[in-house]
């Protein structure tokens, strides 16, 4: 009888390691100030040595992870001023969105952000987190992109993806995922009937818990306590 040969799981490419390590960092999985070593991405992703460092290399140029030297890299840790500023630029990149948005929106899209909120629901209610994510995405991205400027919208992508170790605290608590979910109906209504300005208002409302937990945990670290009059 021949002798059998085993047959070994194909490495993981860059686009893989890329995205499941990033879900890693939205998850909460691995945190903020958290250690990211080679050796242990490879063998948690089943990836070589270069597609690592290559997916660390992206990952660094859209801001989700940092490197410094002789320390090797590690899921990014924003200061207080570099929160208030990333989120203060994000509600501006909404507002001009919504500035632009021709409201009220037409039927297919209204048909198809309902769509991406009951999937985004049901991931919530099941615990499929991965699940929440995509949906999630999906339904802010198909409102954006109703602005008419592809580089406005891709520039709202980028700096959410920026964002991603902040907005993993929010992905840890099932109230403020319901509270999400709600937002999303209401987001969907306003769009609905065209009402500029409380859509403006529940997009903006809509980012503010995952920073509010992320400075709630990092005064918590420190032995400076920050007034909680600071932020709503």
């Amino acid at each position: 009888m021949p002798k059998q040969t085993a047959r070994h799981a194909p490495s993981a490419n860059l686009a893989e390691v890329t995205h499941d390590l990033e879900l890693e960092i939205v998850l909460g999985r691995i945190r903020p100030r958290e250690r990211l070593v080679e050796d242990e991405l490879m063998a948690k992703f089943r990836a070589k040595r270069h597609v690592v460092r290559s997916a660390l290399n992206e990952l660094e140029q859209r801001g989700l992870i940092e490197r410094r030297q002789n320390k090797g890299a590690r899921v990014r840790e924003y200061t207080r001023d570099e929160v208030k500023a990333l989120y203060e630029f994000r509600a501006e990149l909404h507002r001009l969105a919504i500035s632009k948005i021709n409201l009220p929106l037409d039927d297919e899209t209204v048909a198809r952000m309902a769509d991406l909120a009951d999937a985004h629901e049901a991931a919530c209610a099941d615990g499929r987190l991965a699940d929440v994510i995509e949906h999630n995405n999906a339904f802010h991205d198909c409102l954006f992109d109703r602005c008419g400027n592809p580089f406005l919208a891709t520039t709202i992508r980028q700096v959410g993806a920026a964002a991603n170790s902040i907005r993993s605290y929010r992905i840890a608590d099932p109230n403020l995922l319901k509270q999400a979910a709600s937002e999303h109906r209401a987001m969907i209504e306003a769009a609905r009937v065209g009402d500029r300005e409380e859509l403006d208002r529940l997009v903006e409302r809509h980012i503010l818990p995952s920073r509010n937990l992320y400075l709630k945990d990092q005064a918590s670290q420190s032995e400076i306590v920050y007034p909680a009059t600071v932020w709503p």
